[in-house]
């Protein structure tokens, strides 16, 4: 619609009932099938209709042969008066709209003055959360080394929607390459850690589809598989629980052995193994649960390596297959996005380095964005729904109205907000693909940290920035991301492992996913080293120790660890990863570490004190079970400001 229209409070609007869209007037309730025409009957300017345009048919006060939604088509014979979903007319987005803070209204004893055929109605007041999760006030103490606009393509909903179905495509295949090779469901979310696992090292163009990596077969999706056989191993409560394990485990170990390519030293080992456990389980019936468990371990122990070693060469084919696929289908996406582009993108080319030092700001794309095809919004309740092309995602006004202001504070191409829905589309089926389609699948990829821990974080430490953030999630308007190209418009700096800042105080909460944890920490440790700028680190990851991961190993035995403290379980929380789309903001998680430490280069420069952490310790601390009890915990903590000369690097699982 016009902007014309849009200050005149028309918005298009869909019709469940009749599944076709209409055209509502919120300040005059009329509602109109067909598109509205500026100079008709206003009802409140002119309620006699005197200024009004000859009408050629129909109603006296409708042109264009515009037909108004009557009563009767609304409710049509036997129309039972039942409660239906409340649909609401789209919030304006034209650069009318006051650049302020969405949910800022002004006071109520202000009048708004009345509207005259010379004066345009006022835009209706914005939509206000009811609670904010994010602060975009704060500014960058981040400060980096001018870089050039990147090669990357600019999304494009026709693109986006061809990469989802394709993504859930390969994610069906490996479903069935799982069911038909080795006979089990795969591990849960394991495909969505192979895609984060692989981008670390994935030279492709496509920003989620994985394409150019070296090792072919993935390390994380090997392992996740292989544990997983000859069967899945559940948590165990009761003792008839771990006896039928017990008798599952020996039935396949036996089963897989005789029906793989074994040698005859494996193929005995299982078998004598599997038969005496079943002969044990059908002579002893008074063992406990603990008598199960024991011998259940025993049998993995003497069972799990022959079994692994018939089970190899068939997961390193689900492996690669899986990745063959993905990179045909990069390949096609390719082709199909640089042909809706206006002209070729330029040839990679190493980037000179640059010495002049900046203020961090969010990534540029090379090429100019084409004509994005349109994307209709409506809401229905308290839910921002964008449709294109039948295929909807939805996100909460709360959320809606934050990428409003991120798109204000961080778009350079579009003023007009003309291209805003268009690219909101794009961000959300892109984050809604790598999630999954599961129920609460990939909501721990996104999870946050509450909010007084990143106020603590703000006051006690100066952070300004997070590593591992989204437009969805993030706290401050300065952030790095997985997806430069969707993800620019909304204030992301790219992806972290990119990011080489010279100076500044960041939180990073990785996703749990060991080999980007990993590369995490070798790149921390690089930034830290080469920098002589106060550079602080916080960083959040699972505490992991049966076995130890990489990452944990390396940053308690880092010479920049200061301070180390563990977070029981229970005793601290994250906001859910679908923040966006559901109430729960909060779930309870595993038992977490806190590292404390500096860069000595900074130590030189001037001192800090002794322990700045321990605000932002009793704030973790003190979490429990509400968003309340959270905020009550931070404002509790005393002020310990940190001089910014004195960089950190704080770590907390």
């Amino acid at each position: 619609m016009s902007d014309e229209l849009v200050q005149a409070g028309w918005s298009k609007c869909w019709s469940r009932r009749e599944n076709r869209p209409y055209y509502f007037n919120r300040f005059t309730n009329q509602s109109l099938w067909e598109v509205p025409v500026l100079g008709q009957h206003d009802v409140i300017s002119d309620p006699l209709g005197l200024n009004a345009a000859p009408a050629e048919g129909g109603d006296g006060h409708l042109g264009n042969n515009q037909r108004k939604r009557r009563g009767s088509e609304e409710q049509g014979p036997g129309y039972i008066n039942l409660k239906r979903t409340k649909v609401e007319p789209t919030t304006p987005i034209s650069p009318s709209t006051p650049v302020v803070k969405p949910w800022s209204s002004a006071p109520e004893e202000k009048q708004v003055p009345p509207a005259t055929p010379t004066t345009p109605s006022p835009a209706p007041a914005p939509y206000r959360p009811a609670v904010i999760y994010w602060d975009l006030d704060i500014q960058t103490n981040v400060v980096i080394r001018e870089q050039l606009p990147t090669n990357h393509l600019p999304p494009h909903p026709e693109i986006e929607l061809q990469r989802a179905q394709l993504v859930t495509k390969l994610r069906q295949h490996y479903h069935e390459l799982c069911l038909q090779r080795e006979g089990i469901e795969p591990p849960r979310e394991s495909f969505n850690r192979w895609l984060l696992e692989r981008k670390v090292i994935d030279k492709g163009h496509d920003p989620l589809l994985p394409s150019d990596c070296d090792p072919v077969i993935s390390p994380s999706m090997f392992r996740e598989v292989m544990n997983d056989i000859p069967i899945r191993l559940s948590r165990i409560k009761y003792k008839e629980e771990a006896r039928k394990l017990l008798f599952k485990y020996a039935e396949a170990a036996k089963k897989m052995i005789d029906s793989r390519n074994a040698s005859p030293e494996s193929r005995k080992v299982v078998k004598w193994n599997a038969e005496d456990t079943m002969s044990w389980l059908r002579r002893d019936h008074s063992a406990s649960k603990e008598d199960y468990m024991d011998r259940l371990e025993h049998l993995r122990q003497q069972c799990g390596p022959h079994v692994a070693a018939v089970a190899k060469d068939s997961v390193e084919g689900i492996c690669s297959k899986i990745y063959q696929l993905s990179a045909e289908y990069s390949r096609r996406l390719r082709q199909t996005h640089l042909s809706l582009l206006q002209e070729a993108p330029p040839e990679a080319c190493a980037s000179p380095p640059q010495s002049r030092l900046v203020s961090c700001y969010p990534v540029r794309l090379t090429l100019p964005s084409p004509p994005l095809p349109r994307v209709e919004l409506h809401f229905e309740n308290d839910m921002a729904c964008l449709r294109f092309k039948g295929e909807m995602v939805k996100v909460n006004r709360g959320h809606f109205s934050k990428l409003e202001l991120l798109y204000r504070y961080s778009c350079v191409d579009d003023p007009r907000f003309e291209k805003f829905l268009s690219r909101v589309w794009c961000l959300l089926k892109r984050y809604q693909v790598m999630f999954g389609s599961g129920a609460n699948e990939g909501t721990g990829l996104q999870g946050a940290l509450p909010v007084p821990v990143f106020e603590a974080l703000n006051r006690q430490f100066g952070v300004t920035s997070e590593c591992f953030a989204s437009p969805l999630n993030c706290y401050f308007k300065q952030y790095a991301s997985a997806f430069p190209d969707t993800d620019s418009y909304f204030g992301s700096r790219g992806p972290f492992l990119s990011f080489f800042p010279v100076s500044g105080s960041f939180e990073a909460n990785p996703p749990f996913c060991e080999e980007l944890m990993d590369a995490m920490v070798t790149h921390f440790e690089e930034l830290l080293d080469r920098s002589s700028e106060p550079l602080s680190f916080i960083v959040f990851v699972p505490e992991w120790r049966d076995p130890v991961t990489p990452a944990l190993s390396r940053m308690e035995g880092s010479r920049f660890l200061r301070h180390q403290l563990s977070v029981p379980a229970y005793e601290h929380e994250y906001r859910s990863g679908s923040q966006h789309i559901c109430k729960r903001l909060v779930e309870r998680r595993r038992p977490a570490v806190l590292l404390w430490g500096r860069c000595p280069a900074a130590l030189l420069r001037r001192a800090a004190p002794l322990c700045p952490a321990a605000p932002l310790l009793r704030s973790v601390l003190l979490l429990r079970c509400s968003a309340l009890s959270c905020c009550s915990a931070a404002l509790l903590c005393p002020a310990a400001p940190l001089s910014r000369a004195a960089p950190l690097c704080l770590l907390l699982r």
